[in-house]
């Protein structure tokens, strides 16, 4: 729910942003450089119509000529912050573009007002934006390990990069094995050990393209691009990024899925997410240990230790309920009621599961030959019932109709073949009433 709600979030605002009626300036982009600028502000919206000021508490829109807030494209998240001028403070929840080259500061007042031609300083959250930028930057690096662990068929069909994570979709038939996520793992990290500066180029997209930078397919390129080399990686890129491949610090995939035929997902974190991460699991395998009373490095053998000792336990007890409902049926035998020369029994076995009443319905029919049996167990407050008829008698009786009869009584249904049927209810309080009245309804029946 919290998913879909974030979803629908941000499709909204998309709209609000796409839908807005703008004709003024177009807005000067400084983000590269510092994450806080001083702007005017050239529009305001509220409810999706042109207004002149927002008061306090007000969401809307806001549109000025310079900004160091990063607006949604290229599959990374708007920016976040705050805009402060002399009459308010507008907290920035989202950027998005309204054109190509005006951006839409999404959020609320938070204290005064704002008014168009106001002048504000607009600051990002540094925290958030350099978790964005270690995400993105690893996204290109990733790519390439990809590409190179995979092969050249990998292309990028998508990517989603925001402050927690990296989401990267790529061209990829079979799933990634253990082995290739190491791999992949393995020559990023390496990248990011390596500590290689950042460089961004912007250059016409003749000259991009006699770099070898990467260019992904689908993507709309104008006449002039920035081309970002990160580590080994070159691609066309417009997003924010860091200074060298260190500050990424630590890269871990998380996920891998299919989304689509042909098509494969990873997500990935880095920096403190990426700790935060590995101290998860160490925390969880800590916790395993102590449950199995072993030091970490000794839980897997432990573990398998214990499963191996619940598979003999299963074993014996399985051995010990075939014992058992041998003998119930020997007991139960003696309790059929003879009607017209079939041998009716109903009868509930305390502490039977399933497959107990089962096994113990097979070696009743066996015994009694031409038989209508119903058998039922008791467990948390349900009840378990199973009907069986012997095949010389199903033209007559069908264990379908003769189970669902009991299971009405006891507030459930069921059903299956003419010679064997389950079915299940919740009301245990009536199952023995239930019970004493099979023998009048398969003697109905006969």
């Amino acid at each position: 729910m919290a998913r879909q709600r974030e979803q629908a979030r941000a499709a909204g605002k998309f709209k609000m942003a796409a839908n807005l009626d703008y004709s003024g300036a177009a807005t000067t982009f400084h983000g590269y450089d510092t994450l806080e600028h001083k702007g005017n502000i050239l529009a305001l919206y509220k409810d999706g119509a042109a207004v002149n000021e927002l008061n306090e508490g007000e969401m809307g829109v806001v549109v000025l000529d310079d900004t160091p807030f990063y607006a949604e494209s290229g599959g990374q998240a708007g920016d976040c912050g705050e805009l402060r001028s002399t009459h308010g403070i507008f907290a920035v929840e989202d950027t998005q573009k309204i054109q190509a080259a005006v951006f839409g500061h999404h959020g609320v007042v938070k204290t005064g007002k704002l008014t168009v031609g106001n002048g504000v300083t607009a600051k990002v959250d540094v925290t958030a934006r350099n978790s964005t930028m270690r995400n993105h930057s690893v996204t290109h690096l990733m790519h390439k390990a990809l590409r190179e662990v995979l092969g050249p068929h990998v292309q990028q069909k998508g990517s989603q990069v925001d402050a927690g994570k990296t989401r990267f979709d790529f061209v990829q038939t079979q799933p990634l094995t253990d082995a290739d996520i190491r791999k992949v793992e393995a020559i990023v990290n390496a990248e990011i050990l390596a500590n290689v500066e950042t460089q961004a180029r912007v250059m016409s997209i003749e000259d991009a393209q006699k770099t070898g930078a990467m260019m992904l397919f689908g993507e709309k390129y104008g006449d002039e691009v920035r081309v970002l080399d990160i580590g080994s990686s070159r691609e066309l890129c417009g997003g924010t990024h860091v200074k060298r491949t260190g500050d990424i610090g630590l890269f871990k995939i998380v996920a891998e899925s299919g989304v689509a035929a042909g098509v494969r997902r990873v997500e990935a974190v880095t920096g403190e997410g990426a700790l935060a991460l590995v101290q998860q699991q160490q925390d969880q395998l800590q916790q395993v240990a102590d449950v199995v009373r072993a030091q970490p490095q000794e839980a897997a053998a432990r573990v398998a230790q214990v499963m191996d000792n619940v598979k003999a336990l299963e074993k014996e007890l399985s051995a010990l309920k075939s014992k058992l409902a041998s003998a119930q049926g020997d007991e139960l035998v003696m309790q059929a009621q003879d009607i017209n020369g079939v041998k009716v029994l109903a009868a509930s076995l305390d502490g039977a599961d399933v497959a107990t009443l089962r096994e113990t319905m097979d070696k009743l029919r066996d015994k009694l030959k031409t038989a209508a049996i119903v058998l039922a167990s008791v467990s948390e407050g349900k009840v378990s019932l199973i009907a069986g008829v012997t095949a010389d008698q199903t033209a007559k009786v069908k264990a379908g109709e003769l189970v669902n009869f009991v299971a009405q009584q006891v507030g459930g249904k069921g059903g299956g073949r003419p010679d064997m049927a389950q079915a299940g209810g919740t009301q245990p309080e009536h199952l023995a009433a239930a019970l004493s009245s099979v023998p009048n309804w398969v003697k109905a029946k006969l």
